[in-house]
């Protein structure tokens, strides 16, 4: 990539999100479309964006494709863009963002103000785990759950406006979670996957799961 005079980004220091590196990624795609990149060059350039760690390193990528007058990639951290009710905050190393659960005649739960990481593998055999992330942080834009239940179930709750995307297989078993029948296009993404054997993977929303508790709070505890 041409070398370019150096302008520092107000916010270099920062650790780069999913969210900055895709602004980025959509930059590099139009200028290739639009042939202001050659092939070899948008190769360059998206490699040293998927590489990025900070906001500093991803400015000088798109510093010469910015058309003067619209605002440049990556202007403002991604966290401080997002109007989601959700909580989302980006861990400082996402490649130490995993959770792992494992129920073995037993049961397990998440439940509370905990943090939802990138990747949570659970796993159910012949026991069950609940993952209620209502009142959870999740650590990036989209997560991912790796369920396998074997004689087992696992039920996941997540909050009103997130969408939830079923990539897993049932055999002799079902596999569905559901999540709000109104998304929120600002609220993180759950994508389950994995595998029911002889067991269950499945769960709704906040508002399905506590919405006839919710109407008798007054008389009932809630759980």
């Amino acid at each position: 990539m041409e070398n370019l005079p150096d302008r520092p980004h107000p916010h270099a220091h920062l650790r780069a999100s999913d969210i900055d590196r895709d602004q980025v990624v959509d930059v590099l795609r139009d200028a290739l479309m639009s042939g202001r990149l050659t092939q070899e060059e948008h190769s360059e350039r998206l490699e040293q964006t998927l590489e990025a760690k900070t906001l500093g390193e991803l400015e000088p990528i798109t510093r010469d494709l910015v058309v003067p007058g619209q605002p440049t990639p990556v202007a403002q951290p991604a966290a401080a863009a997002s109007t989601s009710l959700v909580p989302i905050e980006e861990p400082a190393d996402p490649e130490q963002s995993f959770d792992t659960m494992v129920a073995i005649f037993g049961g397990g739960e998440r439940k509370g103000r905990w943090r939802v990481k990138r990747r949570t593998n659970a796993f159910a055999v012949f026991g069950g785990h609940d993952l209620d992330m209502t009142n959870a942080v999740f650590e990036g834009r989209e997560v991912t759950i790796w369920a396998f239940a074997v004689f087992g179930g696992i039920d996941i709750t997540v909050p009103e406006g997130v969408t939830v995307r079923n990539e897993g297989v049932g055999i002799f078993g079902g596999f569905g979670a559901r999540g709000s029948d109104d998304p929120d296009p600002n609220a993180p993404v759950v994508v389950v996957k994995g595998l029911a054997l002889f067991g269950g993977v499945g769960g709704q929303s906040s508002a399905k799961r506590h919405g006839k508790k919710l109407k008798g709070k007054g008389h009932h505890e809630l759980h």
